[in-house]
C-alpha cells in the first residue's frame, strides 16, 4: 500500500488520522477483504508518531467503525444483522418518482478503473477487468438527501460509461445497455457517522449520523452489475417498508 509521507515536522493530529482511515474504509479501499494497514504501516506511510496513529485508530474503534482481533489485525466492523425484504425491487430514483418527489441528480465523479480484490469478487469479474466507479448526489428542494457510490460491471453493460446519469437512472441505463432486466438486490443496513468527505457532499457535519445501505444488485440472469453504497442523513431520510406475514 502506498501513502504520502508528511514533510519535516508537519505532523498529522490524531483526528486527521481518524479522518483518513474512515474515508478509506467508507470508500471500500481498506478493510473489505482483510485488515486495514497496521499501526506500524501507517506510521511508515504517514511519517508520524506511533502514539498519534494509535490514538486515531482507537477513536474509530470506540466509534464502532473498526474492531481489533488479537493476533490478526484491525478490521472494518461488520453489521450484526441484515434484514431481507420480499417487496418489489425499485431503485431510490424510482421510489422517489413513485412518490412524486421532485429531485435532481448531480454526478460528482466517474472514472473507469481496474477491478481488484473484493470489487472483482463482488462483480464476479477477473482481476484487472474494467469497471465504472460512479458517485452522485441526489437533492430534493436544493438539499442533498443521499450520496451514492457505485462500482458498475461494464462487461455486463457495454457502453454504460457514456450514459448521462444526471437524466437517466443507473437501473434504466443498465437495462438499456445490457439488454436484460434488473433482477434482485442484496442490501445491508448500518448506522455510522458521515465523515468529512461524505459530510461535505451531504452538507452536514462530519459527525452527523447517517444510514449506510450497502448493496449488490444483479440482472435477471443473476449477473452482478452494481456493488455500492447509499448514504442517507438520518435527519433527512427515513426508510419504510411494508410486508405481509405468511
Amino acid at each position: 500500500m502506498q501513502g504520502k509521507r508528511m514533510s519535516g515536522g508537519d505532523l498529522l493530529r490524531h483526528e486527521q488520522v481518524t479522518d483518513l482511515v474512515r474515508e478509506k474504509v467508507y470508500a471500500k479501499e481498506w478493510g473489505v477483504d482483510g485488515p486495514i494497514p497496521s499501526e506500524n504501516e501507517l506510521v511508515g506511510m504517514l511519517g508520524i508518531s506511533r502514539g498519534t496513529v494509535h490514538k486515531g485508530i482507537q477513536a474509530l474503534v470506540d466509534e464502532g467503525l473498526l474492531v481489533r482481533h488479537q493476533g490478526r489485525g484491525t478490521f472494518a466492523a461488520r453489521p450484526l444483522m441484515a434484514r431481507p425484504s420480499n417487496t418489489k425491487l425499485v431503485s431510490f430514483a424510482e421510489s422517489m418518482d413513485e412518490q412524486d418527489i421532485p429531485y435532481t441528480t448531480t454526478v460528482i465523479e466517474r472514472r473507469v478503473e481496474k477491478a481488484t480484490g473484493m470489487c472483482a469478487a463482488k462483480l464476479e469479474i477477473p482481476d484487472g477487468c474494467d469497471y465504472l466507479y460512479l458517485t452522485r448526489v441526489r437533492s430534493v428542494r436544493g438539499r442533498p438527501v443521499m450520496f451514492i457510490e457505485s462500482h458498475i460491471n461494464t462487461e455486463a453493460c457495454p457502453g454504460i460509461e457514456d450514459a448521462d446519469f444526471e437524466s437517466e437512472s443507473v437501473f434504466a441505463a443498465v437495462e438499456r445497455t445490457s439488454g436484460r432486466a434488473v433482477g434482485r438486490s442484496q442490501m445491508t443496513y448500518s448506522a455510522c457517522v458521515a465523515g468529512k468527505a461524505r459530510g461535505a457532499w451531504l452538507e452536514c457535519d462530519e459527525h452527523t449520523p447517517v444510514l449506510n445501505v450497502d448493496q449488490l444488485v444483479r440482472l435477471e440472469d443473476d449477473t452482478p452489475f452494481e456493488w455500492g453504497s447509499v448514504w442517507l442523513p438520518a435527519n433527512r431520510c427515513v426508510l419504510s417498508n411494508e410486508v405481509k406475514r405468511g
